[in-house]
């Protein structure tokens, strides 16, 4: 679809719903323009239109916390936008990760992808370290001391298969999970290389096996 098909309001705005495409939460919404939105897909960065300035801004010109885009999508009345995003720091300007940290009711504990807060958080470690912190411990200890944990928790993950144990495997698994989020953390391997190998073995293969 071409922007200018899209539904805008009679002020010639958008509302634009901002998530993290790893984590799958939403940051905020904003507004767009024709203008903003060209920007934005020109980009690959966020712009929006700030209704109380009446000008575009570009999300992080100033902080720095930008979002590099992932995916633009439309809703079926083509009158809203959903856009995907990684960011590059909190997306609120109270230094929170989401705008939306303020709970009016909660029902249940919400569902969310832990794997990417889990290496949030390591990163964090890495780059502002805290004293007694297991994670620093091992980046501290370096290469050879994580490997040495990945190959114990490993073989444990084997004996808690062995055992048929479904809580013991499950542990040993999260427990050499953690471990190689830290190693990709030390090599710079992100989720992202991850999943774009899984898709290059997998999706692909099975694309070109049907041809």
């Amino acid at each position: 679809m071409n922007i200018k098909n899209l539904s805008f309001d009679q002020n010639g705005l958008i509302p634009a719903i901002v998530q993290d495409a790893g984590t799958g939460n939403v940051l905020t919404l904003a507004y767009m323009n024709k203008e903003s939105l060209q920007k934005t897909i020109e980009t690959d960065e966020t712009w929006f239109f700030s209704r109380s300035r009446q000008e575009l801004w570009n999300k992080g010109e100033t902080s720095g916390n930008k979002q590099k885009i992932n995916k633009i999508s439309y809703d079926c009345d083509a009158d809203a936008l959903l856009v995907q995003v990684t960011p590059l720091g909190p997306a609120c300007h109270k230094g929170e990760e989401t705008c939306f940290h303020n709970n009016l009711y909660e029902n249940e504990a919400p569902s969310q992808d832990i794997i990417p807060q889990v290496v949030a958080k390591i990163k964090e470690r890495r780059e502002n370290p805290v004293d007694g912190s297991y994670t620093n411990y091992l980046f501290n200890e370096g290469l050879d001391k994580i490997l040495k944990k990945i190959g114990e928790e490993s073989t444990e993950v084997i004996i808690g298969a062995k055992n048929n144990d479904k809580q013991e495997i499950t542990s040993e698994i999260a427990d050499l999970t953690y471990h190689t989020l830290v190693l990709m953390e030390l090599l710079h391997v992100s989720i992202k290389d991850i999943k774009d190998e899984l898709k290059n073995r997998h999706i692909e293969t099975d694309k070109k096996n049907k041809l």
